[in-house]
């Protein structure tokens, strides 16, 4: 059962060294916030260089009115994602979770999150702006399902050579194998196909 209560979208558009834009299904909103940072991939920049790109983030993200991110909010959010980003990490590898980490993430979810809400009403029922640290408790409740013992075996690295992408296979058989088919997987096929081909030339 989901700990966070709002239903949040999940996935998020990234653009290559290349140029080439590709669509990244992380499989948790826990782990779309990790990658607002490394996530231990030289190859990702960080996207939090102050408090309104935070605030950017996530009115894009949450159906609901979202207020504007102070300084605080900021340090506080870069230590809860790096937190999540180190727990994804180990958890790919089968490595035990940090105890600090776990304990942050724990302190976060046990603070009021954005609440759900029903369309249609007459009334607003509470807030009618919802706090940035009730983002990031949304955050941190969808971390405690992402690592949740139900996930395990199910957090994993992409199977992409040089790639270290950390997904949640949330797939019926358990099977994904890449970061995305527009990426990694379009790569293995060729690399597959030009070895088939090479050896039916020999």
């Amino acid at each position: 059962m989901p700990v966070s209560t709002v239903s949040l979208p999940v996935g998020q558009w990234f653009t290559s060294t290349e140029g080439t834009r590709w669509w990244f299904d992380s499989g948790s909103f826990a782990l779309d916030f990790a990658y607002t940072g490394a996530l231990g991939d030289a190859s990702m920049q960080e996207r939090l260089h102050v408090p309104d790109e935070l605030t950017r983030w996530l009115r894009e993200r949450f159906p609901v009115a979202v207020g504007v991110a102070r300084t605080l909010d900021l340090f506080d959010a870069i230590k809860l994602r790096d937190a999540i980003g180190r727990m994804a990490r180990a958890a790919a590898r089968g490595e035990e979770l940090r105890t600090p980490d776990v304990d942050l993430v724990n302190l976060y979810a046990a603070t009021p999150d954005v609440p759900p809400s029903l369309a249609g009403g007459s009334r607003q029922a509470g807030r009618s702006v919802q706090a940035v640290g009730q983002g990031l408790s949304t955050i941190a409740r969808d971390a405690v399902d992402l690592f949740d013992p139900a996930n395990d075996g199910r957090i994993r690295e992409c199977s992409g050579s040089g790639c270290s992408f950390v997904f949640l296979d949330t797939s019926r058989a358990a099977t994904r194998r890449w970061c995305s088919m527009q990426r990694c997987g379009n790569r293995a096929k060729v690399r597959a196909h030009r070895a088939r081909k090479a050896g039916r030339a020999a």
